[in-house]
């Protein structure tokens, strides 16, 4: 079935779902309700991808700076290797390298550790409103 070009992307579907419900004839159904129910849950789906987009994006950029810095130290590093204490600056350079590597290892991991809970948090807020109305509606009139 084709989408029809002047409706927004759910708009094909919410008039198969009024379809449904007036071919079954569903006493008290809340057609408008479940519509507008639905479209918040794509809303929220949304909102959860740009968020991991967006965690995503600045973790790659994060990344690429880091690993700009640390092309830079090695480089700073082979030029100062030569001489009667390159072994000690070549070791104080790997022993500062490993620190700095475990301290950028941990940014990128909290980094993508709040971008995987900011998209989830979206999702978890919906899936608590869900409850809720679902609550209401089993609730006997």
């Amino acid at each position: 079935m084709e989408a029809d070009s002047k409706q927004p992307g759910g708009a094909m579907w919410s008039d198969d779902l009024r379809k449904f419900a007036e071919k079954f004839q569903t006493p008290g159904l809340d057609i408008a309700a479940l519509i507008e129910w639905q479209r918040k849950d794509m809303e929220t789906l949304v909102e959860a991808n740009r968020q991991a987009y967006t965690g995503v994006a600045a973790l790659v950029e994060r990344r690429n700076e880091i690993l700009q810095e640390t092309l830079a130290q090695w480089q700073a590093a082979i030029k100062d290797a030569s001489g009667a204490d390159s072994l000690t600056k070549q070791a104080e350079a790997a022993k500062l390298g490993v620190e700095k590597a475990l301290a950028n290892f941990n940014e990128l991991s909290a980094m993508e550790a709040q971008s995987r809970n900011n998209a989830w948090k979206i999702v978890q807020d919906r899936l608590q409103e869900n409850l809720g109305n679902l609550q209401k509606l089993l609730l006997p009139k």
